[in-house]
């Protein structure tokens, strides 16, 4: 039997009495991190047998909401990115991408 290549992602989260997150800590040590600090994490997993995605959105009770509003923005410009790589949908990622620059210029995140 062939020898398979791993990677490991984790993710330690600290709760209060409450089980709201205190802290939330990633390690990918293919990538070079280790018990990296972050302050929200957005999981999507595709179930390929029930055709759904599952999620874990999490974030700390100090996140700021204008970085909460910066970090959306940034998830939606890499999944447009993502979704183009994927599908090859130029048209469609263009479109997600319009929705982007929308979206900044409503929450004044453009400079």
């Amino acid at each position: 039997m062939l020898d398979k290549n791993t990677s490991e992602i984790k993710f330690l989260i600290e709760l209060d009495d409450n089980r709201v997150p205190e802290k939330l800590m990633w390690s990918a040590k293919d990538g070079g991190v280790e018990a990296q600090e972050a302050k929200a994490i957005m999981l999507s997993i595709w179930d390929s047998k029930a055709k759904e995605s599952m999620r874990i959105d999490l974030w700390t009770k100090d996140m700021p909401v204008d970085e909460m509003k910066i970090f959306f923005h940034q998830t939606l410009v890499a999944m447009s990115e993502t979704f183009k790589r994927a599908t090859d949908d130029e048209k469609m990622a263009d479109t997600m991408k319009d929705f982007c620059d929308y979206f900044a210029e409503k929450l004044e995140l453009t400079k």
